[in-house]
């Protein structure tokens, strides 16, 4: 018996999240049973966080026991061959018996497109959000900046258990134009729940002139009350966990 740490990536549209809830379809479940089919008889897997319906993961992390007797290669290409076409394994490694994708991860990394266009474009929305009135872009890169730091990110976010500790530290923020549409990456120890989702929200609401970077600072340092709303899901994607000893190459 060997634990598998184990880098995946989906496609969220069509997922009520990752993590298994009943028979409804997730990530967790598709690939609990793409386990089970090539031998696996454990209970559950453990994950380095639970992505919301909609949201979209190219560098998550999971672990699971498994009395493999083939080579980690071996194990990719046959949970690939188990799993449907919105889901991929991309990478496969023994981890030490203690390693667990969640509470041992320094930090994670989200990104999240919008683009400003006064009609939808059905060919992009599957992966970002199209905002309208267009925003300043100037704007949201002073809003992220103050996002940076350790900080009580009550306003942003709710623990995951009820009166848990909401303070974060972002070590990373900013946005960057592409042709077409802005790309924002967020870099912390850990996230809220509905965290990005609220910070994307919030910074496109200043960058239209509804919001303003002052009520944000308020929120930042203060936990004062935000403007009610999330950005959608459909522009965030996990990009990277990272861990103390690197387990995949980055």
């Amino acid at each position: 018996m060997a634990l598998y740490q184990v880098k995946i990536a989906y496609d969220g549209s069509e997922f009520f999240g990752f993590q298994r809830q009943g028979e409804a379809r997730t990530v967790q479940l598709e690939i609990e049973n793409s386990l089970r089919k090539i031998g696996w008889d454990g209970q559950t897997i453990t994950a380095a966080g639970r992505t919301d319906t909609g949201v979209h993961a190219s560098g998550q992390v999971i672990a699971f026991d498994f009395e493999w007797k083939h080579s980690e290669e071996a194990l990719k290409k046959a949970l690939n061959a188990n799993l449907p076409e919105d889901v991929a394994v991309h990478a496969v490694k023994v981890a030490n018996e203690v390693f667990h994708p969640r509470f041992e991860a320094i930090s994670r990394c989200y990104h999240y497109r919008i683009y400003c266009q006064p009609t939808r474009d059905p060919l992009r929305d599957r992966y970002a959000w199209r905002v309208w009135p267009p925003v300043s872009f100037q704007d949201l890169q002073l809003a992220a900046k103050e996002l940076i730091g350790t900080h009580n990110f009550a306003a942003f976010g709710s623990p995951p258990k009820k009166g848990g500790n909401t303070i974060r530290t972002i070590f990373e923020a900013n946005w960057v134009s592409h042709p077409e549409e802005f790309l924002f990456q967020i870099k912390a120890n850990a996230f809220l729940y509905h965290m990005v989702r609220k910070i994307v929200f919030l910074q496109v609401k200043i960058a239209q002139g509804v919001w303003t970077l002052d009520q944000l600072r308020d929120g930042v340092h203060h936990q004062v009350g935000q403007l009610p709303g999330l950005a959608i899901p459909n522009g965030l994607v996990l990009v990277q966990v990272q861990y103390q000893n690197k387990i995949f190459d980055e």
